[in-house]
Parts: C-alpha cells; structure tokens; sequence
C-alpha cells in the first residue's frame, strides 16, 4: 500500500502523462488479476497473456507484482509434453489476504473469514434471540467476536481487508444507515461505530443480498443461473433479484422485502405493523408453531418432525410462499426462484406446493420452464456474501495492494 501510495504522489507532481501510465498500470493489473481468480483451471503467464492481450513481458513483470503482494501464488512448474520452458500455473494466494463477513440476525450473531481462494479460514457463530434487542449491547458483541477472530488469522499472517455487515431490514449503503430492521426491533441507526472495530474498513448491507452474491459465487456442482430471484427464508423472509449476475438493487437499494408481501389482508399482524404480511405464514417462527413446536426451537426439529411424518407431512408454508413468489415472478420475469436459509432445508416440503401455485398464478408458466431449487452456498450465506464482496474489492483495485 505504501508503494500504491507513493507512485500517486509522483504522477501528481510529474504531470498528466505519468497520471495516464500510472492508470493504465492500475487498469493492467486487474484484468491481470481478473484473469487469475476468473477462470476454473489455473493459467500461465502465456495464458493469461493471451486472455488479456497484453503483452508476455508486461503480464510477467504484474504477476511477480502481484504474487510479491501476497494476491497470486505460483504452483510447482509442469511439462506440457512439448519444448519450451515449463508453465508455471497461478492461482489465488490462500490465507494471504481475507474478508470479513459479519451478521446481525433473530436468532444468531456470526462472524466469517474468507480467503482469496474462497476457502473459510475461521468463523464463530453464536446462537441467541435479537427479538427487540438493544443494537449498541448486541453490535458490541458481534465487534468482539470480530476482533477475536481477526486476531486469530492476523497470529496467522494473514491481513484483513476489510469487513461487510449483513443486516434484515432497509438498508442504505450510500450512508451506512440502517432504515429499519422489523425483527430485531432497530431503526435510524448507524451500526458500524457501534461495533468498535477502529479504523477496520466495514460496509453495511442487506443479509438477502450477500446471500444471493454468496450462490453467484458458486463453489458447487450446481452453478447459478446469470438470472434469479434469491430468497432468503429465516424469522424474516428477504429477497435479492439478479439480472445477468449482478444484483438489482432498484432506486435505493431497498427492493426484495418479499416477507412484507400481504398474503391475506385479514391475516395476523406483523412486525412491520401491517397485516397478513408473508412472515406470518413462511417465516421460521411461523412455521414453528404451525407445526405445533416452540416458535424458538431448532431447525432441526422440523426438519425431524417433517421427516418422521414421511409422505403425511405438510408445510402449509409452502403456499403462501408460491403465492408471493407467483407476484414476483409476473413482475419480474425471471424463471429460476432459488430458496436459501431455512428453506433449502425445507426443500423436499415446500418444493411441490410453490412449483403447483406457481403453475397456477404465472401467466407466463404454460409457455416457460419454471425452476425451483434449494441454494448451494451454505448455512449463514451472508457471511460468505460479505467476506467475498470485500475481496472483489481487492480485486478491483489490486494496485493498492502492491
């Protein structure tokens, strides 16, 4: 960073031509970069040459840059079975530079660190009930985990480069602010000083909408489709639309609070204060008690009691949530629903009722492939959401890297 730094204050003073060979530099490493992180077997030197056009020796002297920058590493050299000199394959730098993902949600509080390579280098996740909770107690927890798993991966040499907060409610990125989370009961707050992380460059974001970056990112045998609707089902049900992979965030980024969608007007009251709202019918609670167990109770206990009941069981969830989704669906005209949180886990019990009431309300299903399938990324997929969305940042700007 110190070099970064440094080259910034010679192209001031040497005038707009050095301003330009120092941009082009910034430029010629991330498609360098890019190239490395972007592809699914590793490349060369040749190779990445020939992805980026630019030339053998510029692409030789970046990637000694950037492995000298602990963001590339280069494996053993291997033979292709031809003359020449041996390929020297690249890949991301494992447990070099990390992110951190943090999250706020009902029932847990979560820490995630990430490497280059996409691999979790450590994480704590502590269960608890955040219903109406006092944000400065709880964020302050969530900032001491934060710093003890920091200084578990720093002890490791390895550098954070930053961190991103996923939080269920309306969240404004431009300021940081958080507009209002109905579960937990905060509103108008600014969260990040509250977690007492220093100068620790932390972002706030929307957990529907890491989530959704977090299937993006792939890492399973089942890629993302370019476009999908992502739902995130827990005690509060979010949503995040991806157009050609990149998420719609609408005109302030409040879109996708599908768990606010009314599904029966007269129905019960919300959070949010409205009536009848898709989280009285589908949220976790909810589901909870319909199926006669403690609104609190684990996951598991469902699933349990779901698989016990064999082809007897029924989630009435599953036809409120094809109610709200069908809406979506019209409006937005996007054929595949991926279902994450608690509903992947529920896939086998909601699959058949939201694919029949999707059938029925999607004035475009007799003439396209609906396709309803669980999420890939794992539990707590907005914390791997955060820890990747800071490294695409890294990424973005290798150059201050090096």
């Amino acid at each position: 960073m110190t070099n970064a730094g440094t080259a910034r204050e010679t192209s001031t003073r040497t005038g707009p031509a050095a301003a330009r060979q120092h941009s082009l530099r910034e430029h010629n490493l991330e498609l360098v970069a890019r190239a490395v992180f972007e592809v699914p077997e590793p490349l060369s030197r040749a190779g990445v040459a020939a992805a980026t056009g630019l030339a053998r020796a510029t692409v030789s002297t970046l990637v000694d840059q950037l492995v000298a920058a602990g963001l590339v590493r280069e494996l053993p050299a291997v033979t292709g079975g031809r003359a020449g000199r041996p390929a020297v394959p690249l890949i991301p730098a494992p447990r070099t530079v990390v992110g951190l993902g943090l999250e706020v949600n009902v029932d847990y509080l979560g820490v995630r660190v990430v490497d280059l390579t996409g691999d979790v280098v450590a994480e704590r996740v502590v269960p608890g009930s955040f219903h109406d909770s006092d944000p400065t107690a709880v964020l302050a927890r969530l900032g001491e985990l934060a710093r003890e798993v920091s200084r578990e991966v720093t002890a490791a040499d390895m550098t954070v480069a930053g961190g991103r907060l996923a939080l269920p409610g309306l969240v404004d990125p431009r300021t940081g602010l958080l507009q209002v989370a109905p579960n937990l009961g905060w509103s108008s707050l600014e969260p990040v000083p509250l977690l007492g992380l220093g100068e620790l460059d932390v972002r706030v974001a929307n957990e529907a909408k890491l989530a959704a970056l977090a299937e993006l990112a792939g890492g399973s045998d089942v890629a993302a489709p370019d476009s999908f609707v992502f739902v995130s089902g827990d005690v509060g049900i979010g949503a995040a639309i991806v157009v050609d992979r990149a998420l719609f965030l609408g005109e302030r980024g409040w879109n996708g609070e599908i768990g606010h969608v009314v599904v029966d007007p007269a129905g019960p009251r919300c959070s949010c204060g409205a009536f009848g709202c898709l989280e009285q019918y589908a949220g976790k609670e909810a589901m909870m008690r319909a199926a006669g167990l403690p609104p609190d109770a684990p996951l598991d206990a469902l699933v349990s009691l779901l698989a016990d009941a064999g082809s007897r069981a029924v989630l009435p969830a599953g036809r409120a949530l094809g109610s709200a989704l069908a809406d979506f669906v019209n409006l937005l005209d996007v054929g595949t629903i991926v279902l994450g949180g608690a509903y992947a886990e529920l896939m086998p019990w909601l699959r058949a009722d939201v694919e029949a009431v999707l059938d029925d309300r999607v004035l475009a299903a007799p003439f396209v492939d609906l396709e309803v399938r669980a999420a890939q990324a794992g539990p707590h997929a907005a914390l791997t959401g955060g820890a990747r969305e800071v490294l695409r940042a890294v990424l973005a700007d290798p150059a201050a890297w090096v």
